[in-house]
């Protein structure tokens, strides 16, 4: 018969590997990059505003713990019981979007916002996740299998692509479309049927930049449909025909359906000196501050661009500018280390989800994620437009920081759910 003491001590010992346990289950690279990011963009952000009074990345570090614990929370609820939530969310997140339009508030030139006392809320960060969930419970549903299976998630993704492009806000539709193609990719959809659904853009800048590279681009893309798609005839003629429309149009779409200022930035990148004290000022700054940097850097909170804020608004769309001048080469070959280490483990979670629609989940976290970091660095760098994309976790932006949050909160519960099945067959 056991005794009293024997039975304290498997009581002790039973908690005590529940303790062990809850430690293991601590991933420390889908927690640990995203923390170890947002405790640097603090210092950063302190950096670049250490000459004003503000104090956004006290706010930045608050943002996040809350952030965290909502993420955590999210974690431990299975994704299957929020399938029944999807259309409701969805359809609160597009009357969000149609609310900014009508009263939302302006800001920079763009209306994004919803003011709630005092606080102002932006919905397009909430549609992408929105958008990611919907997208996964319907590829996961219906497969595609067909070209017309291609109309429902086009569908998902295009009304609020739309809503938020009118806004304007260039960069965030531009992540709509990024999370569409890996979720489509991801859900088995053929390669060529994906080169053929991105023609469109590469048409429409060939036909402004290389004009005499339209003819074998098209036979390219005639020879895809005709060896890929049904009726292949038809799908040959709908592909030269849908192209061709875009190669026709592009001029009026580039003088109608931009503003002044997205064309300069979709221009500038390529010469910036062009307009050094205008449009491509933010790209010389940039460039110029994280050269200066060298190998090692100036030091953190040492740097002389960021000090004297030749970038206004640094803290937000350059932060990665100021990471290069005071960590210089090394400190940013750490961040995209990083980066890199968590876009490798997100794979790794979706390839042992449990189902088809917590991998697609997953997938659509890791297309958002990643597709800003390559669009904000390369821009920061000179390699492309300025676009307004957020750099995750490092960037100011409490909604931008939350929402990546909330994302790695649904990754986690896919892996927690993964973890457990594993462990029940052991």
């Amino acid at each position: 018969m056991p005794t009293y003491q024997g039975i304290r001590s498997a009581r002790r010992g039973t908690k005590a590997s529940g303790r062990r346990r809850r430690i293991v289950q601590f991933d420390p690279i889908l927690w640990g990059v995203p923390v170890l990011l947002t405790l640097i963009a603090g210092v950063l952000i302190a950096s670049t505003q250490r000459e004003s009074p503000l104090a956004d990345w006290k706010n930045h570090w608050i943002t996040a713990a809350v952030a965290i614990g909502m993420a955590v929370g999210l974690s431990r609820i299975a994704l299957e019981r929020l399938q029944q939530l999807l259309l409701p969310v969805y359809i609160a997140t597009l009357v969000s979007l149609l609310a900014v339009k009508v009263v939302g508030t302006s800001a920079l030139g763009a209306q994004r916002w919803i003011s709630i006392g005092g606080l102002n809320i932006q919905p397009s960060e909430f549609a992408k996740l929105a958008a990611i969930l919907l997208l996964a419970g319907i590829l996961a549903k219906h497969p595609v299998e067909r070209p017309v299976d291609l109309l429902r998630p086009f569908a998902v993704i295009s009304i609020p692509w739309a809503m938020v492009f009118i806004q304007p806000d260039l960069g965030t539709s531009l992540v709509f479309g990024a999370v569409l193609l890996a979720m489509l990719y991801w859900a088995g959809l053929p390669l060529a049927w994906l080169i053929l659904l991105i023609s469109p853009l590469p048409t429409a800048l060939i036909a402004g930049l290389l004009p005499w590279g339209l003819i074998p681009w098209l036979m390219l893309l005639a020879l895809l449909a005709w060896r890929s798609l049904p009726w292949k005839l038809i799908a040959v003629t709908a592909s030269l025909a849908i192209n061709g429309v875009f190669a026709w149009i592009t001029p009026l779409l580039w003088q109608h359906g931009l503003k002044d200022y997205q064309r300069d930035r979709l221009i500038l990148f390529l010469d910036p000196t062009k307009d050094p004290l205008g449009g491509g000022y933010h790209l010389l700054q940039s460039t110029i501050g994280i050269g200066s940097g060298q190998v090692f850097g100036s030091g953190l909170m040492q740097g002389l661009l960021t000090k004297l804020q030749f970038i206004p608004e640094q803290h937000t769309d350059f932060i990665f500018s100021a990471l290069g001048e005071e960590t210089g080469f090394l400190g940013c070959a750490i961040v995209l280390v990083a980066y890199l280490l968590l876009a490798w483990r997100l794979l790794q979670i979706a390839g042992e989800a449990r189902t088809d629609f917590e991998s697609l989940v997953v997938v659509g976290v890791l297309a958002m994620v990643m597709f800003q970091v390559v669009i904000n660095i390369n821009m920061t760098i000179g390699l492309g437009p300025v676009t307004g994309i957020p750099l995750p976790w490092l960037s100011y932006g409490r909604f931008a920081l939350l929402v990546n949050f909330l994302g790695l909160g649904l990754v986690a519960s896919v892996e927690r759910r993964a973890r457990r099945a594993r462990m029940r067959l052991q």
